[in-house]
């Protein structure tokens, strides 16, 4: 299932069986009886269909949402590390959350503190739901997560054309070519499912990242006057986009 497709249920208490997984990321089944109160035949009648339809998978004794996952692909990075690029699992998640803090910690992409906080809190990955969706790529450098990009998928229709993406590469992997391969596999997926523009915004006091996208035909569309207050000083916030068609 693709993170963009639209979600159809033909019954409710799959609906409740699709939202509590997606929500929790992976599951035990019988974790999942319990929470919802199913007798063992009537959850695996609906598991049977979900599963069947492509919305659900069972890896051991665990469910997860069944989401189509793209190829990982290998680069050589400019001092000739090989790293590799491919869609985040749930496995990743505290190395995710501790690479997008050590970034935000710098003080400079205020952006994805708040993603750090939302996924830290969630305890979940990637989402899709009738509210909003999200994707992750990570890049490893052998076992070690070195950097992300991700994408805010809202669900509401007047905004579904654009999406929001931060992208993040931890300092000691920097200037090696990481982040603009992040960066373009980010893009490529958006262009890929029809988005139309994407958007990042940065403190105006992040001169690298807003060279960094200028640099990939980003462009500066707005300036928010004084948005942020840092360390006591108000720091103009610089809202940057890309179009895709």
């Amino acid at each position: 299932m693709e993170v963009t497709e639209a979600l159809n249920f033909d019954h409710g208490d799959r609906k409740d069986i699709y939202e509590y997984i997606e929500s929790h990321g992976i599951v035990r089944e019988e974790d999942l009886r319990r929470s919802l109160n199913f007798e063992p035949g009537a959850l695996g009648a609906h598991l049977t269909v979900l599963r069947r339809d492509g919305y659900v998978r069972k890896v051991d004794d665990k469910l997860e949402v069944a989401y189509q996952r793209d190829d990982a692909e290998t680069h050589e990075a400019d001092d000739g590390t090989e790293y590799t690029i491919r869609m985040a699992q749930e496995v990743d998640l505290d190395s995710l959350v501790d690479a997008i803090r050590e970034v935000a910690e710098e003080g400079t992409y205020i952006e994805a503190e708040t993603v750090a906080d939302v996924v830290d809190h969630e305890e979940v990955i990637i989402r899709h739901n009738d509210v909003r969706s999200r994707m992750f790529f990570v890049a490893t450098v052998g076992d070690e997560l070195v950097g992300w990009v991700h994408l805010d998928l809202p669900e509401t229709t007047k905004l579904s054309h654009t999406a929001v993406l931060t992208v993040g590469v931890r300092s000691e992997h920097r200037g090696s070519g990481i982040g603009s391969a992040l960066l373009e596999r980010g893009i490529r997926w958006a262009r890929e499912h029809e988005f139309e523009k994407l958007y990042n915004s940065v403190p105006a006091t992040n001169e690298e990242a807003i060279d960094f996208l200028a640099s990939h035909d980003w462009e500066t569309e707005a300036v928010r006057e004084g948005h942020y207050k840092i360390d006591g000083e108000y720091v103009d916030e610089v809202m940057m986009a890309v179009e895709l068609r």
